[in-house]
């Protein structure tokens, strides 16, 4: 037999047990009253046995609907966040069962949702949409389903928004590396070929000649400064190159090196 020492009250309705030979169980508020657990009662080692695996069974099930109190959560979220909380494998099917059959848990509402805000407060394209659902244990089949949501003509309205954001960011590039820049913002947001095909094809970017070479005179300056210690010919093969590697035009490149030293040859 056991004699109940006491009964300590912890957060969100959990207790501690602690009998007189120092044995400590955590057990909820449902499974005191359950029991009518009270300090200075006799208890079996057989039911405190018992007692003690519905408990964790129980608490299991608690943390998971304090768990879910915030937001929908998918199955893996859940038995992840049930293992740190230490609890067994039998406990977390349990809690996995009990919440399924309550229609707490779904994987496919769960990514319904989570698309649907995805589309309302981010700038996510479908694919990089599909690798956060991955990593949240959502099956293909599910993840397909809650992205059919996602309209191509969905899907073209916000990656031309980011796209017009992005142009702002490049300013500073030339004109082709404007639009590569772009492209590949698109692409690593998650979207297909076909919406950034569509998208850069609407996109009106005209090339302004004047801000052209701004531009490139900014960014040649600064190719200058850093190799004018090379003598002509290395210094000027280094800024052709950097320079069409940033996306200028050959005759462009050119006319700024001339240009550059015949103001040099002048001093």
């Amino acid at each position: 037999m056991e004699i109940i020492k006491s009964i300590r009250k912890l957060k969100n309705n959990q207790y501690t047990l602690t009998t007189e030979s120092g044995k400590r169980i955590s057990v909820s508020e449902d499974t005191l009253v359950r029991y009518r657990l009270l300090k200075g009662e006799e208890i079996t080692s057989e039911a405190l046995e018992t007692i003690e695996k519905e408990a964790e069974l129980d608490i299991g099930y608690q943390q998971a609907l304090s768990y879910l109190n915030y937001q929908l959560r998918s199955e893996k979220e859940i038995k992840d966040h049930l293992k740190k909380k230490e609890i067994s494998s039998e406990g977390i099917r349990y809690v996995i069962n009990k919440l399924k059959e309550i229609n707490l848990l779904d994987d496919l509402v769960f990514a319904e949702s989570y698309v649907r805000t995805v589309m309302k407060t981010q700038d996510k394209g479908p694919q990089q949409i599909k690798q956060s659902l991955i990593k949240k244990g959502i099956s293909e089949e599910h993840i397909e389903k809650s992205l059919e949501q996602f309209f191509f003509d969905d899907q073209e309205e916000a990656a031309t928004k980011l796209a017009i954001k992005a142009l702002r960011k490049y300013q500073a590039k030339s004109h082709k590396e404007q639009l590569q820049k772009v492209r590949q913002h698109l692409f690593t947001k998650g979207y297909s070929s076909d919406v950034i095909n569509l998208v850069m094809s609407n996109l009106e970017v005209e090339k302004d000649e004047d801000d052209e070479w701004d531009t490139l005179v900014a960014q040649g300056d600064k190719l200058w400064r850093k190799h004018a210690r090379l003598d002509r010919s290395k210094r000027n093969q280094k800024i052709k190159q950097s320079l069409f590697q940033k996306g200028f035009d050959f005759d462009v490149i050119n006319r700024y090196i001339e240009e550059k030293e015949m103001a040099d040859d002048n001093e």
